[in-house]
């Protein structure tokens, strides 16, 4: 694969000011706390980047539901290849897995209400499809009561995009991913892409890929060029134009991002813009009127704020001429830019109670976290941590002001790459972040000490969550090992 690398300029030489860019990311570190990264192009050059660290360019990040955008995009492909057409009843592909006497409106449902979120559900789909014993999908989801008539009713619906793949797949005889694998990934030069799949081997398609931040960032450059890459139309551009433009309404709240009209997997905005988004802030912002694409990567509760301060620093700032270059302001904002990060925890020298407690094993009472025992070993590099969860042994390494790399497997099916850093924030207490920084998730781990080391006070948060972020605080008793 020949990757050509976006050319990077100045933001003042395509209309922006370093000021602009300067402001947006000091008041998303104020307000926002938890961007990952950011990718801005204009007229198809990059013009600001930057990652927070333990965060960094090469490494892939979840997408959650920004993963729909490329769903689409594959059916778009499949549309152009003639492999089927959006108005194909959905049943048509899946005879076998139909009900027995299939109700009207599940009949009624074409691939076009999967598209744009209007199946006629009442409700998501995805838990009760997700749920299903025998791991069969489909089948779950045509067995379920089709409220309204399909076209009529929007209600976003990850269960129709897994449909999508299920599609892709049945027609191809290949995974969403390996069909867009030489169609998409490849010719835009998204190296190394991974989706998530279900019991039955089929992409889940609503969720779950995993690219770059700058591969985030050439697909929105794809759409905005309409399909066009570097001199070859890889996506139809009647598809791009479809699937990007208002197919349903979702609301009328003229100040919600979420409620300008829903595309074929794609939101609308406000501004005439566009955008895929995934839940806690993963983004692919493409702005028409500007010839201009903003990829996020983030772990944010509140999505809207994301986009209020586009709208407020970012959207204004752009210019339809160049600027005036300003040297010193560019070297402070590439000094800033290099200099991101998130924040280490920070506290005191170890106390003497570092020495005592090391070694000793506190067995915690049942828990909804599964944490049979927790084990410190404090030195003066930082220290390990082995958990004892759900009958597995693991450790992880955090360091002392510094992240240090390892993997985890925390209420999680598998391991995932962790990084890791603690301090002791007084006397008998120590708090370590274990940041999962290919995901926007991270940990905080409160331990403190009771009665002379004998008693662990353990509670644990995560930043965002689907559910609740903050466990019940959990009270372990030392053994001897």
């Amino acid at each position: 694969m020949i990757i050509h690398p976006l050319q990077r300029t100045t933001p003042e030489a395509v209309g922006i000011s370093s000021r602009a860019i300067l402001a947006f990311v000091d008041e998303a570190e104020a307000a926002l706390d938890e961007l990952h990264s950011f990718m801005l192009l204009r007229h198809g050059k990059v013009a600001a980047e930057g990652w927070w660290k333990p965060y960094a360019p090469h490494l892939p990040h979840m997408l959650f539901s920004l993963s729909k955008s490329f769903t689409s995009t594959a059916i778009g492909l499949a549309v152009a290849e003639g492999r089927l057409s959006i108005d194909d009843p959905v049943l048509k592909f899946f005879p076998e897995e139909a009900p027995p006497s299939p109700s009207e409106n599940l009949k009624a449902m074409r691939l076009r209400q999967l598209l744009s979120m209007s199946t006629g559900h009442q409700e998501d789909t995805t838990g009760r499809m997700t749920s299903a014993e025998d791991g069969n999908w489909v089948r779950a989801f045509l067995s379920l009561s089709v409220e309204h008539k399909p076209g009529t009713h929007f209600v976003y619906n990850s269960g129709a995009t897994y449909m999508l793949s299920a599609v892709i797949q049945k027609v191809t005889g290949t995974t969403l991913l390996e069909y867009l694998k030489p169609r998409l990934f490849e010719p835009l030069g998204i190296e190394n892409p991974t989706w998530e799949t279900c019991p039955r081997g089929i992409n889940v398609g609503g969720w779950g890929l995993s690219i770059r931040t700058e591969d985030i960032a050439r697909f929105g450059q794809l759409l905005l060029q309409k399909g066009l890459w570097e001199g070859k139309q890889i996506v139809p551009e009647t598809w791009v134009e479809e699937a990007t433009s208002r197919q349903v309404s979702n609301g009328s709240n003229p100040e919600s991002d979420w409620e300008q009209g829903y595309g074929y997997q794609f939101w609308r905005c406000r501004h005439g813009a566009y955008r895929g988004d995934g839940a806690f802030g993963q983004f692919c912002l493409v702005m028409p009127s500007q010839d201009a694409v903003l990829a996020i990567t983030a772990g944010v509760g509140d999505m809207q704020a994301v986009l209020n301060l586009i709208w407020k620093h970012l959207l204004p700032a752009m210019q339809s001429a160049p600027l005036p270059e300003d040297p010193s302001l560019h070297q402070t904002l590439n000094q800033r830019l290099t200099h991101l990060a998130r924040p280490l925890p920070t506290g005191i020298t170890p106390p003497d109670l570092s020495a005592s407690v090391t070694g000793k094993r506190y067995v915690f009472p049942e828990n909804e976290m599964k944490l049979q025992a927790a084990t410190f070993g404090f030195t003066d590099h930082g220290s390990t941590l082995t958990l004892e969860m759900n009958g597995d042994t693991q450790q992880v390494l955090c360091g002392a002001g510094e992240w240090v790399e390892g993997k985890m497997r925390f209420l999680q099916p598998q391991p995932a790459p962790v990084m890791a850093a603690g301090a002791w924030i007084s006397a008998d207490t120590y708090r370590a972040v274990l940041r999962f920084h290919t995901s926007p998730f991270y940990l905080t781990l409160t331990a403190r000490w009771s009665d002379a080391g004998t008693t662990l006070h353990w509670n644990a948060r995560m930043n965002v969550s689907f559910g609740p972020t903050q466990f019940p605080e959990l009270v372990g008793k030392a053994q001897s090992i």
